[in-house]
């Protein structure tokens, strides 16, 4: 409780960090880039008042003064305009584009939006300079959104890691008590392994004992599977059919009777490169799940074909079935349309056939109300 309460203080200070940077980031843009805005305009004026000077000036005074302030407007486009309203002359420009008066027009209409223009007076005659912000300032406009998009990235990249150390925490706890549960599984076990060699002995019920046997057995290797979970699967060379049949023909005998049973397959065997325990438990998952669709009536039924290069293990079952936009995300954690359960027997099953066995695993087909087909590909060996 005290880790969750922390955790909670964390994001919201995170949160409530990350709003004070991006504002501080935008105010301090706002008020640079208005800064860059007055200069600018505070060029305009000298480069107004130094046209006005070299008007009036004497041709043999010094005219360098005037000059160097002109040129300090270098890269600020302006265009000059008479009272009147025509255009005088512009400067800095694309000099290719303002040979189209439309072009200069254009540019000339956005200046009156940008800025005020900047009266001139020379002999008499009023030129207005209109003048709109130069490429550089017109940049550093992006520069805020580059910033908080780096913000955005930098806790992206820190959230991101922040919840895998945190998943990768809760695996290794789920990852010890499947194994310390397969652990403690096995002492009752290994108890009712013996108990039920002496009830053999006394010669009790056979066909009872049997059945009982069956189930223990079940126990154990469900206690097997259990062990396995964090571990890196042992693959050998197995008899697809037989895992298949055995997981089928458990559960066909604990099934409903209102449900029909079919199994198909070829008559010779088949292998594939699999580990016995954890692909037995994914036939048995999408068996239970075949059953649970048709909640206890229906036909269902697992077909082995031998293709050219695989095993297509196909369970279809006469259930309510599934909408297409559904095909996937029933292998997601979680995903259950059941009213009771995890909603984690279908992703195992996916991890199980496509990281450890190099399968695939897929939703052939499926309509509602009319059932589903289940496929499992394994690449076949000789």
């Amino acid at each position: 409780m005290s880790f969750l309460k922390n955790t909670l203080w964390l994001k919201r200070i995170i949160i409530f960090s990350s709003f004070i940077i991006v504002s501080l980031i935008l105010w301090n843009t706002f008020v640079f880039f208005q800064k860059f805005k007055e200069e600018e305009r505070a060029k305009i004026e000298s480069y107004a008042a130094a046209i006005e000077e070299l008007a009036t000036r004497d041709l043999k005074a010094s005219v360098s003064l005037p000059l160097k302030i002109i040129e300090q407007t270098n890269g600020i486009p302006l265009i000059l305009v008479g009272e009147d309203g025509s255009i005088n002359t512009w400067h800095h420009l694309d000099s290719i584009q303002a040979l189209d008066s439309v072009y200069v027009e254009n540019q000339l209409a956005k200046m009156k939006k940008q800025n005020k223009p900047i009266v001139m007076k020379s002999f008499d005659v009023t030129q207005y300079i209109y003048y709109r912000d130069s490429d550089l300032l017109n940049k550093l406009t992006y520069y805020p959104l580059a910033l908080i998009l780096i913000l955005v990235l930098f806790l992206t990249i820190v959230y991101m890691v922040f919840k895998s150390n945190k998943i990768a925490e809760q695996n290794k706890l789920w990852t010890g008590m499947a194994k310390e549960t397969a652990h403690q599984i096995g002492t009752p076990l290994s108890s009712l392994l013996g108990w039920i060699a002496i009830l053999k002995m006394e010669k009790v019920g056979e066909k009872y004992v049997d059945e009982i046997e069956k189930d223990v057995y079940r126990l154990s290797a469900i206690a097997e599977r259990f062990s396995k979970i964090g571990s890196v699967p042992e693959l050998k060379k197995q008899n697809i059919i037989a895992i298949s049949k055995t997981a089928f023909e458990y559960l066909k005998l604990r099934g409903s009777k209102q449900i029909q049973f079919s199994f198909s397959a070829p008559q010779e065997e088949l292998y594939a490169n699999a580990n016995h325990e954890l692909f037995g438990w994914v036939i048995e998952n999408l068996i239970k799940n075949a059953i649970d669709a048709m909640q206890g009536k229906g036909a269902l039924s697992l077909t082995i074909e031998n293709s050219q290069k695989n095993i297509n293990i196909t369970l279809s079952d006469t259930g309510k079935g599934i909408r297409k936009k559904q095909f996937k995300q029933i292998f997601k954690p979680g995903f259950t349309t059941k009213k009771r359960g995890w909603g984690l027997g279908l992703s195992l099953s996916k991890r199980i056939i496509e990281d450890y066995h190099s399968g695939k695993i897929f939703v052939q087909k499926s309509e509602v109300n009319k059932g589903t087909s289940i496929q499992i590909q394994l690449k076949k060996i000789s």
